[in-house]
């Protein structure tokens, strides 16, 4: 099989596509009928798991190839445990993820499943188009950023999770499920798709094919589960701790975090550790000035997301 042959339907593998949700439905019935639209020749069901609010039933859809399946959060509350509630749900050799505020290319799946079957990898990443109001941004990830030690030292933002296609034996084995243990399951897809490194290779279609709506985040303005989750994550990981940029690059986030909370003198200690370990890392020097108060944390954040990046 080419990288340019797509599987008949008869086998192609069924996919099923995680949606998890929380009182967003006009942006759900956008994520939803994405997926439904998408040009794949096999099976596709989109799961989508109502997480601590009310199932809507009026979403369930019985074609058998293009069913949806609506389920609630069985496991921890947040998305962490959403997540996992969907995958467990389904049954199908593939599985997929997409954000309630986000939405897919059509031919999406069709690329990433070619892709996938051509490089035998465990998991499949695609770029992203990021929508802030009215600036739109492009960002691509490459195959040679796949990395453990470069997604270490750098989050690549477009290998979203929305993105995300992962054999179900390796989600179900070597990567594992998603970590329910994250403070409030804020960076559950960064310790995802280190761990999804950890286990094997992730190919990538260079090319935007999710729409990724900035601004409609669940974890916009909470610093303080922020700070928490990045200190789990360098504690689980000792890979952080090796590598001084990697560092440096969380302890700048966790800088600006304590300045948007208003927190000076604990922003300004994590500024200075941020510069021992690595003079150049922005993030530090962006923090400096939301902590003496020069400039606001939400202006700096528009500013950047603006431009299709995140602190």
């Amino acid at each position: 099989m080419t990288d340019q042959v797509v599987p008949p339907p008869e086998r192609a593998p069924a996919i099923d596509v995680v949606i998890c949700t929380h009182n967003r439905p006009d942006l759900l019935r956008v994520a939803v009928d994405a997926v439904l639209a998408q040009d794949y020749a096999g099976k596709v069901t989109v799961v989508v798991v109502f997480d601590r609010s009310e199932p809507d039933l009026s979403l369930e859809r019985h074609d058998p190839a293009r069913r949806v399946l609506v389920v609630t959060n069985t496991r921890t509350g947040g998305l962490a445990g959403a997540r996992n509630s969907g995958v467990l749900a389904g049954g199908s050799p593939l599985v997929a993820f997409c954000d309630d505020d986000d939405a897919w290319e059509p031919d999406k799946l069709t690329r990433q499943v070619r892709r996938l079957l051509y490089t035998g990898a465990l998991t499949c990443v695609t770029g992203i188009r990021i929508q802030y109001g009215d600036h739109s941004s492009v960002r691509l990830a490459r195959a040679d950023e796949m990395t453990l030690e470069r997604l270490v030292r750098r989050r690549v933002m477009p290998a979203h999770p929305s993105s995300v296609l992962v054999r179900r034996e390796a989600l179900l084995g070597p990567i594992g499920l998603v970590d329910e243990h994250i403070p409030g399951s804020y960076a559950e897809d960064y310790d995802w798709i280190l761990r999804a490194a950890l286990a094997g290779d992730i190919c990538v279609v260079e090319e935007p094919l999710v729409r990724v709506m900035w601004g409609q985040s669940l974890f916009s303005g909470r610093w303080r589960t922020i700070i928490e989750a990045l200190d789990y994550m360098v504690d689980k990981f000792p890979q952080f701790q090796a590598d001084r940029g990697a560092l440096a690059r969380i302890r700048g986030q966790q800088a600006f975090g304590h300045a948007a909370l208003g927190e000076r003198r604990r922003s300004l200690g994590k500024v200075w550790e941020t510069m021992r370990l690595n003079p150049a890392e922005p993030r530090a020097w962006v923090a400096l000035p939301v902590a003496v108060g020069l400039v606001k944390a939400d202006t700096v954040m528009g500013a950047l997301h603006r431009r299709g990046h995140g602190i």
